[in-house]
């Protein structure tokens, strides 16, 4: 098991978001097809996920697929859900380490078979606070927010609401990831400088870290120096 090692008085952030970027390259640079990379990223994923609650970091959100991804190769697609039900049975062992599993996006176009995996996880794990570990599959922020002002929506065609009273905060309870804080850093590898539609209304005020490691290749160290960097950096949050 890697050891965690920060200096003293370094600031860990409570909630960071993961883009696993560079899976089809890191295959392609060694002459193997796409979805061997997505296997290499899921070893990493597991890697990561165990050595971010050694930091103490609270909650980490991962960007597993998002709903721009079904543009793929309808072979790429494939192996990737295969690879999600592959993920489900061992993101069970993280039930053991006391980590609550969350899954935002959504899941009406997913297999049912996996939808019914990702709801019992969820119902397995709803009371662990060691840490929470969240996957967005078929996720995009911009589709997150367009729900929640479809609920909003219907509230006011009900009567329920007045158009004056729809508040961020409104929106932002309505959104998949209503009893989850804010991201305080979105960690971004393979050289892609960019948020891709991830969790663009709880990023608003978040730090971002970009590396030119390939997302399988990223190790415990690197997301140490993602932290550290972010504990150098002065949040003012619109202030002075």
């Amino acid at each position: 098991m890697a050891k965690a090692y920060l200096p003293e008085g370094t600031k860990v952030p409570c909630h960071v978001g993961v883009i696993m970027d560079g899976n089809g390259r890191w295959a392609k640079k060694r002459g193997l097809p796409r979805k061997f990379g997505h296997r290499e990223g899921a070893k990493t994923f597991r890697e990561i996920t165990r050595h971010a609650k050694r930091l103490g970091i609270s909650y980490i959100t991962y960007y597993a697929f998002s709903t721009e991804n079904w543009k793929r190769p309808q072979d790429e697609v494939d192996a990737i859900m295969e690879l999600f039900e592959k993920y489900l049975d061992e993101v069970r062992d993280f039930i053991d380490e006391n980590i609550r599993v969350r899954f935002i996006g959504d899941r009406s176009r997913l297999k049912e078979t996996l939808q019914k995996k990702m709801a019992s996880v969820e119902e397995d794990s709803k009371d662990f606070d060691s840490m929470t570990l969240v996957l967005a599959i078929n996720y995009g922020g911009q589709d997150e927010i367009a729900h929640s002002c479809r609920v909003l929506a219907e509230r006011v065609k009900n009567g329920e609401l007045e158009p004056s009273d729809i508040t961020p905060e409104l929106i932002e309870q309505n959104l998949y990831t209503e009893e989850i804080p804010p991201v305080d850093l979105v960690i971004r590898p393979s050289g892609e400088q960019r948020l891709s539609n991830f969790m663009i209304w709880q990023s608003a005020y978040a730090e971002f870290y970009y590396t030119n490691i390939l997302w399988p290749d990223f190790k415990g160290s690197d997301l140490e120096k993602a932290v550290i960097e972010y504990s150098d950096r002065n949040r003012r949050f619109g202030g002075v």
